[in-house]
């Protein structure tokens, strides 16, 4: 597949701004829909996107052991081949019984599901969840929070900063010195 650039107006053409606050919200979301999913024996979070809802979801129903498995894809611009990083250690892989069962795959998104369906050919049997979906990719992903369209850009709350935003339209903002 070759790479596709996306310009930074394409990136904000659908933009979905997502706040700390909003995405803590969402996360805990994720965990009720979970509560009756489980017991899960470990999370595997998909790095590095899937770290702060891994931690999020771990905290909420109580998992101790956390892994890994790091997945390269894209670099906020491109989407390319996926270059696995970091494998899933051997001890977490015995807890799933070799196929992920009892296990909990947790990321922050699924967009096209290359990513997802290459993790689920290393744990079949595992739970896979994420906070947000996009149709291309849901169909791999057991349990989600929001859905959004296939050409929205989520902006994470760890890729941004705050900084003034310009109104629709001119001298529609209140406020400032005169």
């Amino acid at each position: 597949m070759a790479d596709k650039t996306l310009t930074a107006e394409e990136r904000a053409g659908r933009a979905f701004p997502v706040s700390w606050d909003q995405f803590h919200r969402d996360c805990r979301a994720l965990t009720w829909r979970l509560n009756d999913a489980g017991p899960f024996a470990a999370i595997i979070a998909i790095t590095r996107g899937g770290l702060v809802p891994a931690a999020i979801v771990a905290r909420e129903l109580g998992i101790r052991v956390i892994d890994t498995v790091g997945i390269a894809s894209c670099d906020h611009t491109r989407q390319g081949e996926l270059n696995i990083l970091k494998a899933i250690s051997e001890d977490t892989l015995k807890l799933g019984s070799g196929t992920g069962k009892g296990l909990l795959i947790v990321d922050d998104l699924v967009d096209t599901g290359k990513t997802a369906q290459l993790v689920r050919e290393m744990l079949p049997d595992a739970h896979f969840a994420t906070v947000y979906a996009k149709p291309k990719g849901r169909p791999l992903v057991d349990t989600f929070i929001t859905e959004v369209s296939q050409d929205t850009w989520i902006f994470f709350p760890w890729d941004t900063a705050l900084s003034f935003a310009p109104p629709r339209r001119d001298g529609a903002a209140g406020g400032g010195g005169e």
